[in-house]
């Protein structure tokens, strides 16, 4: 069972969805400034706002906060972030992208080695794991939106490159570049998405035992807490067995 796709369901398990409830809309209201600032504040003109626009309504951002962090972008008053990408290897040899935005580089390039190295892992250069991922559209279904062979079609047909279905949901894969068309034709066919969203995808994993998997979610966890980190990917592998014992 790759450990990644299930990192939400130990969230949800712990009870820290809702503790970070405000911390997830404070990033993803920073993603949307970030995006109508570099682009144009209409979502349908600018790919990636449209994008974090709809990843923040899929985890229910209110309205009115969706539409102050466009308006934020579009008065002038918004921060300069700086996009930084951080990989390094968290305990058990697992490799971790942490990807941030920043108005200090100093501070979060700080705060992050320094979680890395309190949690038992390294911080390394920059390339020295993001070989071992590849940036993909990731576009989320809920089960009943269609049997598996309903969604394979529309994916096909939407131009997408793979798909998995399980009781949980439908996960489907595209390139990087083509998010934004896939994803429409999805909607046409499917209706409206869980989430879209770019990510790195995992291309080898390691497998993790239960004391090398509380020390990763620590690390994670740790790294999310920091306002200044957007995402954590790991490639971390562990069993059902692992799991239960989380």
């Amino acid at each position: 069972m790759a450990g990644h796709s299930k990192w939400a369901n130990i969230q949800h398990r712990k009870g820290r969805q809702d503790a970070a409830r405000s911390k997830l809309f404070s990033k993803l209201s920073k993603e949307i400034t970030v995006a109508a600032k570099m682009g144009d504040p209409d979502p349908d003109k600018n790919p990636r706002l449209r994008m974090a626009v709809k990843e923040a309504k899929s985890n229910s951002v209110p309205k009115d906060v969706i539409d102050r962090a466009i308006k934020k972008a579009t008065g002038g008053d918004a921060e300069n972030y700086d996009e930084i990408r951080y990989e390094g290897y968290g305990p058990g040899g697992v490799a971790v992208i942490v990807e941030a935005m920043t108005d200090n580089r100093n501070r979060t390039a700080s705060n992050v080695r320094s979680t890395f190295t309190k949690s038992g892992g390294n911080l390394g250069e920059t390339g020295s794991v993001g070989f071992m991922f590849e940036r993909k559209g990731q576009v989320t279904y809920a089960a009943d939106v269609g049997d598996a062979d309903t969604v394979m079609m529309a994916a096909i047909e939407a131009g997408a490159e793979d798909v998995e279905s399980s009781e949980e949901g439908h996960v489907i894969w595209c390139a990087d570049t083509d998010l934004n068309e896939v994803s429409t034709a999805l909607e046409a066919a499917l209706g409206e998405s869980v989430s879209t969203k770019l990510v790195w995808q995992p291309q080898t994993t390691t497998e993790l035992d239960l004391e090398g998997a509380q020390k990763l979610m620590k690390l994670i966890e740790a790294l999310e807490d920091d306002d200044d980190v957007q995402s954590v990917t790991a490639n971390f592998e562990i069993s059902d067995e692992v799991m239960a014992q989380l």
